[in-house]
């Protein structure tokens, strides 16, 4: 009796993967936007890549393998088949019996050539299996990354721990002088040197990437300052300058950094990473291998790397352990050579959701309150990196339905908001703010988002927006909410209409987490305390607080993650009052203080007295001269 095929679903409902309602979610997803039910179930969030994947080996009747990180690769097996062969046609081989070698696939369908190439060159019978396709680039890199592998063949052997964890960058040994060994004869780390030549920081020593990154820098030749467009080209689809970069942003990723910096001094090109919103130094590379290194990046991003003289700005699109980011890559002539900074979007992150963000339980209330109101203007304060967009973004998201039109103009897009017509901002054409909103008038909306209000003539549209029925969302930089009110009445605009039109101001600043691995109580006495506003009964009173001692998993800083510090401003007739009046900035402050505005230095005690932060870091991003 024949059996019946099960289908890639119905495989993954057996096997406890999913539920049968998730998997008629999935079905009429599919009928609506057809397409692999497969990447439907992930992109649902309902299975991972290799849930997905176990399921499909087994709806097809070939073996599944996991390429977790520590798999053992067979030597024998990946040297059977040559680098360019495996990279063309996205395949591995993994293990070799005899004349019998196991290959890893990622997808059937397209393999079926490289697999015959493969029996070609190998001169052996071929064994498929499946492999997530996201482990399998993963294997591929290691096996074909040149760096030394254990004795058992299970990767790249394991390099010393440092003072920034496992998975720090090297700190490369300056000039001609490289080697690929980072522990020396006498089992010490080598002292690590900075751009300049000199000694570098603390936090800066090498990691189990040195082996591959020394071994590469030490195949780079050349590299000098006259090579023209063809040369630069030619080197920077070398091999070992296409892994040190990919090195590079893979480790950026990983240290959960925002910005990655490449900086050319007068002896050496720096590397530095924004992370927690604090630039470490984490490595340098020889001055020989900064124009090819560079050039492969503009590469990337679609940059003229002929051209060197004028500032350019580009982007890289990446997915990395199943997640989509992109880089935007910024180019700047400086004395030494074109400075790249990258700009990491991680697309996941903008969707966390209100409730992550570090709101209180009361200013969280208010705000989707004032995001579901009908008109009006709400805007968010802050200097940059202080999270105003992801705010914004995630106001959007939760008020995102169908019966809403939402449009926004920004400058660039950074996140894609599913139902959202985003509008990207191109000055050379002539698509300016302003021009942007003037055109959403007609497109019927319900909400608008404005990326920033730089200038009187998109402040004005804006609050004329507001006026005629829209909900307007927008950015200034200003220190503080109540001094919003005082930027839209500078730029311009008349205060009765900053008075009829804003219904609430959100100022932030993002501080870093106290690490959850290495956090200890202190007790400090409530005196310390009194610059935050933070009453004592009793002025000898001592206050329990928390701080990070520094472990690998925070790279001995003490901090891992951020938090944000907010600060609510709503409009109501006695601010409203003020407003017309044009009164001063305190005035405004006090009633709205009085209103139950907490100010940033409070909401920074609140989470200082939780246990989520310092009151140092605290003071580094609120405290101003005069405060």
């Amino acid at each position: 009796m024949a059996t019946t095929k099960k289908s890639l679903g119905d495989v993954l409902v057996e096997r406890g993967v999913i539920s049968a309602e998730q998997l008629r979610q999935a079905r009429e997803v599919q009928k609506s936007a057809p397409g692999d039910l497969g990447l439907i179930i992930q992109d649902l969030g309902f299975a991972s890549e290799r849930d997905v994947t176990a399921a499909r080996a087994q709806e097809l009747g070939i073996q599944f393998v996991g390429l977790a990180p520590n798999y053992p690769l067979d030597p024998a097996a990946v040297k059977s088949v040559p680098e360019h062969v495996v990279k063309r046609y996205n395949i591995l081989p993994i293990k070799r019996d005899g004349n019998r070698l196991m290959v890893a696939i990622g997808d059937p369908k397209s393999s079926i050539q490289g697999l015959d190439d493969v029996r070609l060159v190998s001169r052996c019978q071929i064994t498929p299996v499946l492999a997530a396709k996201t482990d399998l680039e993963a294997a591929i890199v290691r096996a074909y990354s040149g760096a030394p592998t254990s004795p058992n063949g299970a990767g790249p052997a394991a390099g010393p721990r440092t003072a920034n964890g496992p998975s720090a960058l090297p700190a490369i040994i300056k000039g001609e002088s490289l080697t690929p060994a980072l522990i020396s004869e006498s089992g010490g780390v080598p002292a690590p040197v900075g751009a300049d030549g000199g000694a570098m920081t603390p936090g800066s020593a090498p990691s189990s990437l040195g082996n591959l990154i020394a071994t590469d820098l030490a195949d780079i030749q050349g590299g000098g300052a006259d090579e023209d467009e063809d040369q630069m080209t030619e080197m920077s689809e070398e091999a070992p300058i296409i892994r040190i970069a990919h090195a590079i942003v893979q480790q950026a990723i990983r240290e959960k950094a925002s910005d990655i910096h490449i900086e050319p001094g007068q002896r050496g090109v720096r590397i530095r990473y924004r992370i927690d919103g604090v630039l470490n130094e984490t490595m340098t590379v020889p001055k020989h291998i900064m124009n090819p290194l560079i050039s492969r990046f503009k590469i990337m991003a679609e940059m003229n790397i002929a051209e060197r003289r004028v500032p350019q700005d580009g982007r890289i699109p990446i997915r990395h352990e199943g997640k989509d980011f992109d880089l935007r890559v910024s180019a700047l002539p400086t004395m030494f050579g074109e400075k790249i900074v990258m700009r990491i979007l991680d697309k996941s992150s903008v969707l966390l959701g209100l409730n992550k963000l570090g709101f209180s339980p009361e200013v969280q209330n208010k705000l989707e309150e004032l995001a579901s109101q009908p008109n009006g203007m709400l805007l968010t304060t802050g200097p940059t990196g202080s999270g105003k967009t992801t705010t914004l973004y995630s106001v959007l998201n939760k008020i995102n339905s169908v019966e809403k039109n939402i449009v926004t103009a920004e400058d660039p897009v950074e996140y894609q908001l599913p139902g959202v017509a985003q509008v990207q901002i191109n000055k050379k054409a002539g698509l300016t703010f302003a021009a942007a909103l003037r055109s959403f008038l007609r497109q019927d909306p319900d909400v608008i988002m404005v990326g920033e209000m730089r200038d009187l003539e998109t402040a004005q549209i804006a609050v004329e927006s507001s006026l005629t029925g829209h909900l307007v969302l927008s950015t200034l930089h200003t220190n503080d909410s109540p001094s919003a009110v005082m930027r839209l009445a500078d730029m311009g605009i008349e205060s009765y209409l900053i008075a009829a039109t804003v219904i609430g101001i959100i100022a932030q600043r993002l501080c870093r987490k106290i690490c959850t691995n290495c956090k200890e109580p202190y007790q400090v006495n409530a005196a310390e305390l009194a610059r935050f506003g933070f009453e004592a009964e009793n002025p000898d009173q001592m206050v329990t607080l928390y701080r990070g001692t520094g472990c690998e998993e925070c790279r001995f800083k003490g901090y891992k993650g951020r938090v944000g510090l907010y600060e609510m401003l709503t409009m109501n007739e006695e601010i409203a009052d003020l407003v017309v009046r044009r009164a001063p900035v305190a005035d405004i402050r006090d009633a709205a203080k009085a209103n139950g505005m907490k100010e940033l230095k409070e909401d920074g005690l609140a989470k200082v007295l939780e246990g989520m932060t310092t009151p140092d870091e605290v003071m580094r991003v609120v405290f101003t001269a005069g405060f």
